[in-house]
């Protein structure tokens, strides 16, 4: 009964109203008061939990409570949203903002995750008119998508990330009632897998680390197979990766995760692109079922409604439409450079195979034991 109800009353109840400090006292409490019923019988066991015993353990739970800080509490500023599944933290002042998500900064604001959107609808061959954002993180990407007047739906796992979206972005309230915007809070995949609707583009940020639990189901085979059901013919799939935060040259050695993402993608479309960030870190994936267009960084930004080049160049590091293109253009890596790069023996990502995780193996021991191991993992 503990293991049924715990989760429930913690998860909708205490959590989201009280927040997790007050949940833990009051689920500590029956457990003070159970050892009181339930104490043993025994002369031995009555002078050890006498009435010292829980004067002493009392004094030390109060000391616990007053003396020590909530991970929150470290966070100057911001607000704090909750629900049945996270502790969302929206936090920082100006381009320093920051989203926590249990503890974990998700992303920041960046010019990046403008040309998530930016990149993929100016690559599509006819003007677009829906098109799909799976992970809403800060909203910037949904919101770059609305500035090109399509009906963007972005999807979000978690109730409580869209409620801090006017934090990062003051007309997020604005936006998120336009006829055009689409919020479902639902996992990604499986709506992908439910819904019959179908998008000229579809762009995936999956959540940081790369090498956390889970995260393999938004870069697998399986998932780009479902992807590509729902993109209408000349559709563009933009995948976003952080795999290999190094800038790409000829000497860098690329993750595994890396490598594998790439297969996958290869395996599941004809017609495969990538490019670096115009910040110089991460990965922009540049998918299709037809072969996608060969334009000049000028060809680009002609394409562009004038509200959606504002919005490019909000951030910068471009003055131009056209100058914010060419970067991107001179960060481009051959997918088969990738793919043959020091000959990499790994298996494509697929649900079965998740060789982008094992975050112990990767995070804590010395690099030299983990990359070994994660190697023989690969391979296998």
């Amino acid at each position: 009964m503990g293991c049924i109800l715990g989760p429930l009353l913690s998860g909708f109840l205490l959590l989201p109203y009280v927040g997790e400090r007050q949940s833990l006292i009051f689920l500590c409490l029956p457990l003070f008061a159970l050892l009181y019923i339930f104490r043993p019988k025994t002369p031995v066991a009555k002078s050890r939990y006498g009435f010292r015993f829980y004067v002493e353990n009392a004094v030390v739970a109060l000391a616990l409570i007053v003396f020590t800080k909530d991970y929150i509490m470290k966070l100057s500023g911001g607000e704090v949203s909750r629900d049945y599944a996270a502790t969302v933290v929206a936090t920082g002042q100006g381009m320093q903002k920051l989203l926590f998500v249990n503890g974990i900064t998700i992303t920041q604001l960046t010019p990046v995750t403008k040309m998530m959107a930016h990149l993929p609808l100016a690559l599509h061959e006819q003007p677009p008119k829906d098109v799909l954002v799976i992970c809403f993180g800060m909203g910037t990407t949904h919101r770059s998508m609305l500035s090109w007047g399509v009906s963007s739906t972005a999807v979000e796992l978690l109730p409580s990330v869209p409620q801090v979206f006017s934090y990062f972005h003051p007309d997020g309230e604005r936006l998120l009632k336009s006829p055009n915007s689409h919020l479902i809070i639902d996992d990604g995949r499986l709506f992908l897998e439910k819904t019959r609707q179908q998008f000229d583009v579809i762009t995936i940020d999956p959540p940081p680390p790369t090498s956390a639990a889970g995260v393999s189901l938004l870069y697998s085979r399986e998932f780009y197979e479902t992807a590509k059901r729902r993109l209408k013919p000349g559709g563009i799939l933009q995948q976003w990766t952080t795999a290999s935060n190094a800038v790409w040259s000829a000497t860098t050695d690329p993750r595994v995760d890396l490598v594998a993402i790439t297969k996958a993608l290869k395996e599941s479309f004809p017609y495969v692109r990538c490019m670096g960030s115009v910040e110089g870190w991460g990965f922009h994936f540049i998918a299709s079922m037809s072969p996608i267009p060969n334009l000049t960084p000028a060809e680009l930004a002609s394409r562009m409604p004038p509200a959606a080049v504002a919005d490019m160049l909000e951030w910068g590091p471009g003055h131009t439409a056209e100058q914010q293109f060419a970067l991107m253009f001179r960060n481009e890596i051959s997918i088969d450079q990738i793919l043959k790069f020091k000959d990499i023996d790994v298996q494509p990502m697929d649900d079965d195979r998740p060789v982008n995780e094992y975050y112990l193996l990767r995070a804590k021991l010395p690099t030299k034991w983990s990359r070994a191991l994660y190697a023989m993992a690969a391979r296998r």
